[in-house]
């Protein structure tokens, strides 16, 4: 098992519905503190929108500095096709920047039909996307290191 102290983790998050992508961070961040990971460890990249989170998140994979990459925004269903095409095509983009890496892309980019869900799942005490997400780089960080 790598050790806390040594890990890396790189935040990809949207400025468009910054407010939810805000939360989920405050929480991510609560949570490596807690797990002994320092703020030096973390290195956030605010891209415009969430179609832009696996391209930013593909460079960092580039760099080979990370040890896991977390993605944090919000795409709400509106009255076109377009909610989709982002929500799909971000999806698939980070599933591939995992793929090609083999790097655990934590995808924590909310497709909602009701925006009050997305503040609850980055707002939530008991359940919490953003705590979920720290939890999961971590333990992915740990399963690799074990293969």
């Amino acid at each position: 098992m790598k050790n806390v102290k040594d890990i890396k983790i790189g935040i990809v998050s949207s400025s468009f519905r910054f407010e939810i992508a805000k939360n989920l961070e405050k929480h991510c961040l609560a949570t490596l503190k807690q797990k002994g990971v320092k703020a030096n460890q973390v290195t956030i990249v605010r891209v415009p929108g969430s179609w832009e989170i696996p391209l930013a998140a593909k460079k960092l994979a580039e760099t080979k500095v990370y040890d896991a990459i977390i993605t944090f925004g919000a795409i709400f269903k509106g009255k076109t096709y377009h909610f989709e095409q982002i929500a799909n095509e971000c999806a698939r983009g980070c599933m591939t920047v995992a793929l090609d890496y083999g790097l655990p892309v934590v995808f924590e980019v909310l497709a909602v039909y009701d925006p009050h869900d997305a503040i609850e799942r980055a707002t939530g005490k008991k359940e919490n996307k953003g705590t979920e997400a720290a939890l999961t780089a971590l333990k992915m960080v740990d399963v690799l290191s074990k293969l």
